[in-house]
């Protein structure tokens, strides 16, 4: 099975001028702790509601002028929607990431997939095996 199979194509995301108000607000309506920031369909990078928190209101002085290209994750991890759920499973396993945004092969953005969505069509030892090392403690 691939991640086209399994992932959700309808994403909620931003523009990279989106104000951090904005993005939190939009977070906050829809239940999400991250939203992709595309350009003409490109992803360009991910913010996190951690990303807001640190990078925008820890040294902001006016919420309206810090934008999502400030903040944003400065390495955006994807995986391919012709990729396979079990290689996807183990990257994110490895990777500590609950969810990923999925770029097709000219890195357009064409949905999102969660270990939720992976763990059912994997074999369950192997969701679980991935799920458990997301859930680890980092090792630094």
């Amino acid at each position: 099975m691939i991640v086209r199979d399994v992932m959700t194509e309808e994403v909620v995301t931003v523009r990279p001028d989106a104000s951090i108000q904005q993005i939190a607000r939009l977070m906050r309506d829809e239940d999400i702790g991250s939203v992709p920031v595309v350009e003409d369909d490109w992803l360009i990078g991910i913010v996190t509601d951690r990303d807001i928190v640190v990078r925008g209101l820890a040294d902001a002085q006016s919420l309206e002028q810090v934008d999502a290209r400030a903040v944003m994750s400065g390495r955006t991890l994807y995986c391919f929607a012709d990729q396979d759920v079990d290689e996807v499973l183990v990257n994110m396993g490895d990777l500590q990431v609950r969810r990923m945004p999925v770029v097709d092969r000219d890195k357009r953005l064409v949905g999102v997939v969660s270990i939720g969505d992976l763990s059912g069509g994997a074999p369950p030892d192997k969701a679980g095996e991935s799920l458990s090392r997301i859930s680890a403690p980092a090792s630094h």
